[in-house]
């Protein structure tokens, strides 16, 4: 395995746990009624998606690549 794919795997990871926390937030928001804090894991969720469509984008790449 490469260094990049290390790395790669490495962010997908921390993507992913950074999306499971925001849905834990969420919920949490949801469930004591607090709408900021329901909000924020919302946006979590959005930010870990986005850097994991990035992720997404960069593997397609490297299967271009000869």
């Amino acid at each position: 395995m490469e260094r990049r794919d290390v790395v790669s795997t490495s962010d997908k990871a921390s993507n992913k746990a950074e999306e499971l926390k925001g849905k834990v937030k969420e919920n949490t928001g949801k469930a004591v009624g607090n709408e900021s804090l329901e909000a924020e894991g919302a946006a979590d969720q959005t930010k870990a998606d986005v850097k994991q469509a990035g992720e997404k984008v960069k593997d397609a790449a490297k299967s271009l690549k000869p």
